[in-house]
């Protein structure tokens, strides 16, 4: 990049860096681009040298930060230009001002296809590199079939074949369906006998993002993964120029490494030998040396191994060095290191049988709860949280709370929570679990949740062995003169309950008890003070016979309190004032607190709900990001959706099962299918000519249900008899609005089939016609949901009247953030969809959704895909675990089965697949039939919270369209709603439908891309724009 010839720029960047300030800056600036468009406009006189210079300057001042709105047509038309300056700086200069969706770039397609094509290799690497920084679906489409000759031709010097498989893989990530498959396979697998290290290194890049989304079809490139590393670790061949330090080409160590995770196992005998050769050489070859660089290399090499190791769920003996090397690396000085050992000996943890050799480095890693580097300190603390089991429990709770003292405050709510954890799970005894939590209060209190001690009170209420040595402990603690709020609370909630078992140690007399406690009345919060009270009634209720001046006390307490400011202290005052004037009943009042019911521990709940933010969530977060396109985010602060309208008829109507076709009996409106997967009424009214192709986008919505007087007592008759009789229509009704008026556009693509797809998948394009296009992205957890719906308008006209309406079954709750009244053109705005489970149900809620564009007044109502397979969780059951609950949940209504038939013939493999996608967990060798399929997983709903459910499937080698599914779980509903959506997805397995004819030219104006199912709804839109 010569540019030191020209005079103009070298004075306006002196200029520029001579400035004082930044609106003496601002103030050249202004000057220069004003003179550039001056010149611009009279472009006939300008000389290829002036509009190169000019095209530099627009560079350097938007690399300053400026807006350059303008110029663009000028840098574009250097790309055409026949020599090698001017075409230089045109490539430069569009790669950086332009993206993929500016309409200026199909101008120079065909130039670029040429250089592409063309026997001048400076040209196409020009062209290669900037199709490879902008991307887009428009290059990927036009430009994809020549970059792939490119990279398969012999002909092609190694620095463009190595530049053509970058910008493949740019393509590729833009749009995966520029690599087809079937014929990709076997090239990648030639493409990997590849000499060249540049070229091998650039083909691994795009064979980790091939195998990243389809590992299957890549099987023939596993053995030339490993031949490539063998070939690295032996060292030969490899250039001096890619040696790093000694290290031969360590980032193609890496990324092979990184494709062999991607393929689930290795079933080769001799593959698998020689890889793990190759592991075993950079095992015992890695070493901490004083070079930082080598350093860096060598770590990251190993630190893939162990992944793959990790992976491959290798020999214990492999494990043990790998445990064994990590130990090293622990107690090394350089914090980096450390890190990394801490951090990948806690991903070691989910290897069987490699525990106990953890377990051997316990010292060390409670050494690391001290360093001084905060990270290092939370990665540790992960690592014993991790490793804790019976053996260990007590020695880590203890070291947990001896380093709760001097913890920094930003760990110290995290530490208590775990160490709560620990001790409830791990506790040899009961009375230890009660001295570790009193402990972690009175050391940490402010950090010390209230669920914690709320669980202490309810072992202790459920033991009564335990009662009263939780008394003794709660009297030792209350003595001491600074103490927690929490601990009050504890403290007097025990010794109201449980003090009167200590009238015979000395100093627990209950007047003794009561001043104690009213020693800390003065200084406690509301909250406190409603627990004191009662506990001042319980004191009072066991001192039999009364002490006239203890009652009188407690009294003169009550009568204070009797017209405090807070309405819950006032009530109990007044009526334990009142009660404790009763004598004898105030015994039969104030019994004492039965045991609770046996339930899941709130912090175990809490635990299992936590996300932890590792390595490789971080790496998928980043490569989502880097896949996702920049679309311009507009949003209007007008509320437009206050009420439903009131124009329209509102009826009661049946909320839509998942599965799309109804075969209920009682339905008095029959229902037919259209091609592009909407669907419409058919009444035995004359009929009429319609053009609606949307007017009833759900079919079962416009299907009215019995009446509802009919429909309750059938209901209190039989409250599962809507279960049995009628699967497709559980639930309750919901209002929803019918609007007769026929829309004018159609969608352009089969709504049910892509409804389907979001069924299985977190992101993609829900509806789209001409105008506007509605995508989704969700994200769940637990029994929560958020989706966020992308509303993009397609055209340069804004769409107005915007609503949309969710009408959701009884099942959810649901809340939709303000939609703006009007979405101004080509922009897109968000709508945040705040969801929460309360129990089982395949009903779906239902978006209604309209707009207006110029006459046409557009009403589509769209299933959302928050279904119930969204709620379940995936979980590896063992055999000592499955046997014990399956025979548990013995004969209906807690185990279901049913035989199946008219399934779609699949393989275990394919069905396996399909249990994976509805985040069902198949165990393999738990049944001994090889037919057969043993799966489990966990639902989660706001009233059961995480239920185990656990399905067999009984296949018929002979006959693989019939089977015999049984379903089991603690919740009749969730057992046979899970078993009817199961059998739905083995019966009607969504398949792609054709496409719908299109609208007429002067409805449906042309879109500049072709409507294809996308992933992504934000690069969905930008791809349009």
């Amino acid at each position: 990049m010569a540019i030191s010839g020209m005079r103009g720029l070298s004075v306006f960047i002196s200029d520029v860096r001579n400035c004082q300030n930044k609106e003496q800056e601002r103030i050249r600036v202004d000057k220069e681009l004003g003179h550039i468009r001056t010149r611009f406009k009279n472009e006939k006189g300008l000389t290829p040298y002036e509009k190169k210079k000019y095209v530099w300057k627009m560079l350097y001042i938007y690399m300053l930060g400026y807006d350059v709105d303008f110029g663009h047509m000028e840098a574009v038309s250097l790309i055409s230009a026949p020599k090698y300056p001017e075409k230089q700086v045109g490539y430069i200069v569009t790669s950086c001002l332009l993206n993929e969706n500016h309409d200026f770039l199909r101008l120079v397609i065909n130039t670029v296809r040429n250089d592409i094509i063309g026997r001048n290799e400076t040209f196409q690497c020009l062209a290669l590199t900037m199709v490879g920084n902008i991307g887009g679906k428009e290059f990927s489409e036009s430009l994809a079939p020549d970059v792939q000759k490119l990279l398969i031709s012999s002909s092609c010097r190694p620095l463009v074949r190595k530049k053509a498989a970058l910008c493949l893989l740019r393509l590729y990530r833009k749009n995966p369906d520029v690599v087809n498959i079937e014929g990709w396979s076997d090239r990648m697998a030639q493409l990997l006998d590849e000499r060249d290290m540049g070229v091998l290194t650039s083909v691994m890049s795009l064979l980790v993002a091939l195998v990243s989304n389809n590992a299957e079809a890549y099987w023939n490139c596993l053995p030339k993964c490993v031949r490539i590393l063998e070939r690295l670790a032996r060292n030969q061949d490899i250039p001096p120029e890619y040696t790093y330090y000694g290290i031969p080409s360590p980032w193609l160590q890496v990324k092979t490494m990184r494709a062999l995770q991607y393929y689930p196992t290795i079933e080769d005998p001799n593959t698998r030998r020689a890889l793990f050769d190759v592991l075993q050489r950079i095992l015992m070859g890695t070493d901490v040396v004083k070079n930082v660089n080598k350093n860096n290399a060598s770590h990251a090499v190993l630190f893939e191994a162990l992944a793959l190791v990790m992976h491959l769920d290798a020999e214990k003996e492999m494990m043990s060095q790998c445990v064994a090397l990590l130990g090293k690396f622990i107690a090394v000085r350089e914090p980096n290191i450390r890190y990394l050992g801490l951090e990948n000996m806690t991903r070691m943890l989910l290897v069987t049988d490699v525990q106990d050799i953890i377990k051997r480095h316990q010292a060390q890693i409670i050494t690391s709860l001290k360093d001084p580097d905060v990270s290092i300190r939370r990665r540790a603390l992960d690592l014993l949280y991790g490793m804790c089991d019976v053996t260990n429990a007590k020695d880590i709770v203890e070291e947990l709370l001896q380093y709760l003292s001097t913890a920094d405050f930003a760990m110290r709510e995290e530490l208590s929570l775990k160490a709560a954890i620990l001790a409830e799970k791990f506790a040899p005894d009961l009375s230890w679990y009660v001295d570790v939590i009193l402990q972690l209060i009175d050391k940490a209190g402010d950090f010390v949740s209230d669920d914690i001690w709320y669980r202490v009170v309810q072992f202790v209420t459920n033991n009564e062995d335990l009662q009263p040595y939780a008394a003794a402990k709660a009297r030792e603690y209350l003595d001491k003169p600074a103490l927690h709020e929490t601990m009050v609370k504890v403290g007097a909630y025990l010794l109201g309950e449980y003090g009167h078992l200590l009238a015979r140690r000395p100093g627990c007399s209950p007047k003794e008890l009561f001043l104690i406690i009213n020693e800390k009345l003065p200084t406690v919060s509301t909250s406190t003070i409603a627990i004191l009270l009662s506990t001042y009634a319980k004191i009072l209720m066991h001192s039999q016979p009364t002490d006239p001046e203890l009652q009188e006390q407690i009294w003169a307490i009550f009568r204070k309190y009797e017209s405090y400011i807070d309405v819950e202290i006032q009530q109990r005052a007044v009526e334990y004032f009142a009660l404790s004037r009763k004598g004898a009943a105030l015994t039969d009042v104030l019994a004492e607190m039965p045991k609770f019911p046996e339930r899941q521990s709130a912090l175990l709940r809490k635990a299992e709900d936590a996300e932890v933010d590792t390595a490789e969530q971080s790496a998928i977060k980043l490569r989502s990001q880097q896949q996702t396109s920049n679309a311009l985010v507009v949003a209007d602060p007008r509320p437009v959706n206050g009420s439903l309208p009131t124009n329209q008829q509102l009826v009661l109507v049946k909320m839509p099962s998942q599965n799309m076709e109804a075969h209920s009996s009682d339905q008095v409106v029959s229902v037919s299918t259209k091609e592009n997967g909407t669907v419409s009424k058919d009444e035995p009214a004359p009929p009429t000519p319609s053009e609606d192709l949307l007017g009833d986008l759900l079919g079962p919505l416009a299907i009215e249900g019995p009446p509802a007087a009919a429909a309750a007592a059938s209901t209190e008759q039989n409250p599962l008899a809507g279960l049995e009789a009628a699967p497709n229509s559980v639930g309750a009704l919901a209002l929803a609005t019918l609007d007769d008026q026929a829309n004018s556009v159609q969608p352009i693509f089969n709504i049910a089939e892509r409804f389907h797809v979001l069924c299985l998948k977190d992101s993609g394009v829900l509806y789209e016609d001409p105008y506007v296009q509605i995508g989704v992205k969700a994200e769940w957890r637990a029994h929560h949901g958020r989706l966020v719906l992308f509303l993009g308008n397609k055209n340069t006209s804004p769409l107005v009247s915007v609503r949309a309406q969710i009408l959701p079954p009884t099942h959810l709750k649901m809340e939709l953030s303000l939609v703006p009244d009007t979405i101004p053109p080509r922009a897109q705005v968000q709508c945040p969809l705040e969801v929460v489970n309360l129990r089982a149900s395949r009903d779906i809620a239902v978006l209604d959704f309209s707009y207006t564009f110029g006459t046409a007044v557009v009403n589509a109502k769209l299933r959302l895909p928050v279904v119930l397979n969204k709620f379940l969780q995936p979980i590896s059951v063992s055999a000592e675990e499955f046997f014990p609950q399956w025979k548990s949940l013995s004969g209906p209504p807690l185990r279901l089965q049913e035989v199946v038939r008219g399934v779609k013939p699949m393989s275990l493999a394919e069905m396996a697949n399909l249990f994976a996608s509805l985040h069902l967990a198949v165990t393999p060798g738990l049944d001994t039939n090889p037919n057969n399929l043993v799966a489990s997983t966990t639902f989660c709903s706001e009233s059961t919270h995480a239920m185990l459910c656990l399905i067999r499937v009984e296949t018929d080698p002979s006959d693989r369209t019939q089977l015999r599914i049984t379903l089991a779980s603690g919740d009749p509903s969730l057992t046979f709603e899970l078993k009817e959506l199961v059998k739905e997805y083995l019966i009607n397995i969504p398949l792609t439908a054709p496409a719908p004819a299109p609208a007429p030219q002067a409805v449906q104006p042309q879109s500049p891309v072709t409507p294809q199912a996308f992933n992504d709804p934000g690069a969905m839109l930008a791809g349009l724009l």
